[in-house]
């Protein structure tokens, strides 16, 4: 990692030939999906602002389910002319965008002198530092609802992290599992628990108390996982530490830092206001890649990289990182193939016909994994919401569990998950920016995801023991 960003911006060809053809063995089981499972759909209504949200009311129907073979083939095309595909498209844009700044960046020195300076003044309390960037990234999503905003700084906590002493994996998992498992705390996140919670006809982030609890502990056993590890491989001096060199003073250089950190500063300043000014929210990505386009161009040409120079290093950093966009193609294609052949409906209407028969405390457990399942297919945390809300909170109110638990449930199952899915563009995305192979992830964070299963399933009873409503 710490070559790599010296470099220059790459991702091996082994881990992208790797990826491509798990991701399309996931299209393969997906197709077969669509032949076996009989196709059906829920009836649907308008809300007041045109999303689109199952009716209860009026049932499930079974209907001619499948997909031509070209559909299926070409999915990872057609999915940029789905419904709902402008998200998509601007992750693919800020992807070319973050990969273009960073490989100019890293080419002008500007990264390894803002690193330096870390190090050297950060290292002896370097333990602390990690304790307060989970915690940033952690209330990043629980409070703002980022997630996908977060990518341009990973490969940047990534850096620091190696520079620091420790490894890739964790200066992923200070920064993207931080911020994902802020997100599935839910304290006060807009796109998860703010939706369901308007969708369940609940005032918007009530009950906040419980979900602060749930921070909290979250919170301990992350930090925990990631400086226990990191201590581990302090001793061992793993084959991917390596510690900082200690930086000089560099007028030019000093002032590209001075400017990317005073840039990128505002704009997260401008995020973190989007938290409490609704108009700002939907352009949180927006102002994110302005800021980060303003910071990278301003630093570099300050820093005494020439005009030329600079389209040809950004060039050079989007054809790096450009082979990623298909495998974000082919992971946004599960959900439509099913949707295609109408089987996603199914498996929700059989899901919800199995839980209807449980216990109390199984249900709310069969709850979390019907969302975890569900956020495999349907990446989304709003669109999820528009999809299951309706179906479990009425499901879970006929056995006496709160709609408060179920939504907490909900939250669970979305946001934990989207930080090992590989149908989560954004775990892609990030992944390639700083050259971690899924498989290395996987491994690395499975201990924490399967930790995290036992105390949010623990929570969940607690909630449900003390009528948390």
């Amino acid at each position: 990692m710490a070559e790599q960003k010296q470099a220059g911006l790459s991702i091996g060809k082994r881990t992208i030939l790797l990826s491509v053809f798990f991701m399309f063995l996931i299209m393969v089981v997906t197709l077969v999906l669509t032949m076996v499972v009989p196709g059906g759909e829920f009836a649907r209504t308008v809300d007041a602002e045109g999303h689109e949200i199952i009716d209860v009311h009026a049932g499930f129907t079974e209907v001619q389910g499948g997909i031509p073979f070209w559909k299926w083939l070409l999915s990872p095309f057609l999915v940029l002319g789905a419904t709902g595909s402008g998200t998509l498209i601007a992750i693919i844009l800020f992807l070319l965008l973050i990969g273009g700044l960073f490989n100019a960046l890293t080419e002008q020195g500007i990264m390894k002198h803002m690193l330096g300076r870390l190090v050297n003044r950060y290292g002896r309390i370097r333990y602390r530092l990690m304790a307060v960037i989970i915690f940033f990234f952690m209330a990043m999503g629980a409070f703002i609802g980022s997630f996908e905003e977060v990518i341009p700084l990973v490969p940047i906590v990534v850096a620091m992290a190696v520079s620091l002493g420790w490894d890739v994996q964790t200066g992923i998992a200070m920064s993207l599992l931080a911020v994902g498992c802020g997100f599935a705390s839910g304290v006060a996140n807009p796109f998860t628990v703010g939706i369901a919670q308007t969708l369940a006809n609940l005032p918007m982030f009530s009950g906040m108390w419980f979900r602060g609890i749930n921070f909290v502990l979250i919170y301990a056993l992350l930090l925990a996982f990631v400086f226990f590890h990191a201590r581990r491989i302090s001793k061992t001096g793993g084959s991917e530490t390596a510690r900082g060199e200690a930086v000089g003073a560099d007028p030019k250089k000093d002032k590209g830092v001075l400017l990317f950190t005073f840039i990128m500063g505002v704009g997260l300043g401008i995020i973190i206001l989007s938290g409490f000014i609704p108009a700002l929210a939907d352009y949180s990505m927006i102002i994110l890649a302005l800021t980060f386009v303003a910071a990278g161009v301003s630093s570099v040409l300050a820093s005494g990289m020439g005009v030329r120079q600079f389209f040809r290093s950004f060039l050079k950093g989007v054809v790096a990182i450009a082979p990623s966009i298909l495998l974000i193609l082919m992971a946004s294609s599960i959900r439509y193939i099913m949707e295609e052949g109408r089987i996603l409906d199914s498996i929700m209407h059989f899901a919800m016909e199995a839980g209807s028969g449980m216990s109390r405390a199984g249900l709310i457990l069969f709850i979390y994994l019907i969302c975890i399942v569900m956020n495999f297919f349907v990446p989304s945390g709003s669109a999820e919401a528009f999809l299951l809300i309706p179906l479990i909170v009425p499901l879970a109110s006929n056995f006496g569990v709160s709609s408060q638990l179920s939504i907490v449930a909900y939250a669970f199952g979305d946001g934990f998950s989207n930080i090992i899915y590989p149908t989560n563009a954004a775990l892609l995305v990030a992944l390639g920016l700083v050259g971690c192979s899924y498989g290395k992830w996987v491994k690395y964070s499975l201990p924490f995801q399967l930790l995290n299963l036992l105390l949010t399933s623990g929570m969940l009873l607690v909630g449900l023991a003390i009528g948390y409503a």
